[in-house]
C-alpha cells in the first residue's frame, strides 16, 4: 500500500464485528481498542524513507499516540535523532534500538525490515500520521469514558462535581489534540486588518471590550479577548461594586452575553445591588422599606430593562476552577460569551487541598488565564490584597500586596487597584476634601502603559462613575453610613 488512493489503512480494532445497536457496557469494554497497525507502520516507513517529512508527522502525532508501544519506541528514536540534527539512517537506528535494548522488541531484523517495507513513497506520511492521531484520540475518548463510569459507581461523589470533572477530561481531549497553532504572517495581518476595520466602523471604538469607563478604556483599549484582568483592592474600596458596573455595561448597555461567579454574595443581594445601582435609588431606603412612590417606578422601570439583559450569575458558595470554566463553556455554547467575572480569587476552591496555599493561589490563577485563551473571552478576577497596604504612608497598593502568590501579577495581562482616599482619613474636614474621590490604579497592563484613571464613587448607588460626569452631589449626595465591598 503506498497511499490513500489505493483504500484507507485497515482498523485492526474491531475483531471483524460490524457494530449493530446498543451494546451492553460490558461487551463494549472488552473489545480491543481503536488502532490501525497499519498505519503506524506506514508513518514509521514514510520517515525512513523520508526523514525531512518529521518536521510535519511531528506537528500532528506524540510518541503516546502510538498504540503499538514498539512503534511509539521507535518514533521517540527518530525524533530523537531529528532533532539533534542527526539524519534518520535505517542502520544508525538500528543501532539506537539495539543500544537501547529494544530492538527485539519491533521483531528485530524481520520487524524492522517491515517497517522500512511499509510504504513505496513518502508522499503520504500526513494522511498516516492524521489516521494515528484520529485512533489516539478515540482511546483517550474510551479512557476518560471508563474513568467517568467508575467515578460516577462511587458512592462519595456529588453529580454536580461529577458533571464538571466529565466536560472537563473531555475537553482536556480536544486541547491535546488540537491543530497547530502556527500561522503564516499573511494570516494574521488578515485577521489585524478585519479587526482594524471594525473598529473604524466604530463597532467597538476602544479596540476591545469598552468597560463604559472612558478614561480606562482610552488607557487600555477596553477589555480583550483572551486576557487575565485582576481588579484588586482591600475590603470596602469597592471592587465587587466596580466590577458589576462594567459588567452590567457589558450586558445591558452593549447587549453582549457576560457571567459573574459570585462566591461571596447571593444572587438575590447581586439583584437588589444592580437594581438599585443602575436606577439611582438609595440603597439604604431600600432595605428599610422606606422609597417613594417615584423611586419605586424607577425600580420597576430598571427591572424590566435589565431583565433583558443577557447577564447570567453563578452563586455557588463553593466552585472549583473545574467547575468555573465548564459554567463558562457551556453557557458560551448555549448564548455566547464576552465576559467571564469572578468574585474573588481567593474564595476559588482549589482543586487539591492538601497543597501549600501560594501553590493552590498560583493554579488557580494558571487556569484563569488559560480559560480567557480557551473561551477568548476576557476574565475580570477580583483579588484581596494584603495588610501591608496600610502601613504604607498613602495607603495606595502595589503589586507586591496581591495576597498569597506573586503568580498572580505573573499570569495576569492587567492588574489594577481599587483606592478610595477618603476611607482612610479620619477627621472630618479631610474626609469632606476627598469625598467621592476614587482611583484605578493600573499597575501592570501587558500590551500599554501604566497609569491612573479617576472615577467617581456614588456611595448612595454603591456605584462607580466617570470622574468627569455630573457632580458628585447631584447624584443624591452623601448620606453616611458602611462603606460597600
Amino acid at each position: 500500500m503506498d497511499g490513500p488512493d489505493q483504500g484507507k489503512p485497515r482498523d485492526d480494532s474491531n475483531g471483524g464485528r460490524k457494530p449493530h445497536g446498543k451494546q451492553p457496557i460490558e461487551d463494549l469494554l472488552n473489545r480491543s481498542l481503536p488502532h490501525s497497525m497499519e498505519a503506524e507502520r506506514a508513518v514509521l516507513g514514510s520517515l525512513l524513507l523520508l526523514p525531512e517529512a518529521c518536521d510535519e508527522v511531528a506537528l500532528i502525532l506524540r510518541a503516546d499516540d502510538f498504540y503499538d508501544d514498539a512503534h511509539a519506541r521507535v518514533f521517540r528514536h527518530m525524533l530523537a535523532m531529528h532533532e539533534a540534527g542527526k539524519q534518520i539512517d535505517p542502520m544508525l537506528l538500528v543501532q539506537k534500538l539495539r543500544d537501547a535494548g529494544e530492538f527485539e522488541s519491533i521483531g528485530g531484523a524481520a520487524g524492522f525490515a517491515e517497517l522500512a517495507e511499509s510504504v513505496a513513497t513518502a508522499a503520504h506520511a500526513e494522511y498516516y500520521a492524521q489516521i494515528v492521531r484520529e485512533k489516539a484520540t478515540l482511546r483517550a475518548l474510551i479512557h476518560a469514558s471508563a474513568d467517568i463510569l467508575k467515578d460516577s459507581y462511587e458512592p462519595a461523589v456529588e453529580a454536580r462535581h461529577m458533571l464538571a470533572s466529565a466536560e472537563e477530561k473531555i475537553f482536556s481531549i480536544l486541547d491535546s489534540k488540537g491543530k497547530s497553532q502556527v500561522k503564516p504572517i499573511s494570516d494574521v495581518l488578515k485577521e489585524s486588518l478585519n479587526r482594524l476595520d471594525a473598529r473604524m466602523q466604530n463597532e467597538h471604538a476602544s479596540g476591545g471590550l469598552e468597560t463604559g469607563f472612558d478614561d480606562y478604556d482610552d488607557l487600555t483599549g477596553g477589555l480583550h479577548g483572551s486576557e487575565l484582568v485582576i481588579l484588586a483592592a482591600r475590603p470596602s474600596m469597592g471592587k465587587t461594586a466596580l466590577a458589576m458596573n462594567i459588567v452590567e455595561h457589558i450586558a445591558i448597555d452593549l447587549g453582549q452575553p457576560a457571567l459573574f461567579v459570585s462566591l461571596e454574595m447571593s444572587a438575590l443581594e447581586l439583584g437588589d445591588r444592580l437594581l438599585c445601582s443602575r436606577a439611582q435609588v438609595n440603597s439604604r431606603r431600600v432595605r428599610n422599606g422606606q422609597v417613594s412612590i417615584e423611586e419605586s417606578k424607577k425600580l420597576v422601570q430598571t427591572a424590566s430593562v435589565v431583565s433583558a439583559a443577557p447577564l447570567y450569575i453563578d452563586d455557588a458558595p463553593s466552585r472549583t476552577m473545574t467547575e468555573i470554566a465548564a459554567a463558562a463553556r457551556r453557557l458560551k455554547r448555549r448564548h455566547g460569551l464576552a465576559l467571564v467575572a469572578i468574585d474573588y480569587l481567593q474564595l476559588v476552591e482549589p482543586d487539591n487541598s492538601r497543597d501549600p496555599r501560594q501553590e493552590q493561589v498560583a493554579k488557580i490563577a494558571r487556569r484563569l488565564k488559560g480559560m480567557a485563551r480557551e473561551l477568548n473571552v476576557p476574565v475580570l478576577c477580583l483579588a484581596q490584597l494584603n495588610r501591608q497596604v496600610e502601613s504604607t504612608r498613602d495607603n495606595k497598593p502595589q503589586l507586591s500586596h496581591l495576597r498569597e502568590s506573586g503568580a498572580i501579577e505573573q499570569d495576569a495581562d492587567v492588574v489594577m487597584f481599587v483606592h478610595r482616599d477618603e476611607y482612610y482619613q479620619t477627621n472630618e474636614e479631610d474626609r469632606d476634601r476627598v469625598r467621592g474621590e476614587a482611583d484605578l490604579l493600573i499597575r501592570k497592563q501587558r500590551n500599554g502603559p501604566v497609569g491612573d484613571v479617576k472615577l467617581t464613587w456614588l456611595h448612595d448607588f454603591t456605584r462607580f462613575s466617570n470622574a468627569s460626569a455630573k457632580p458628585y452631589e447631584e447624584f443624591g449626595g452623601y448620606s453616611g453610613g458602611s462603606d460597600f465591598q
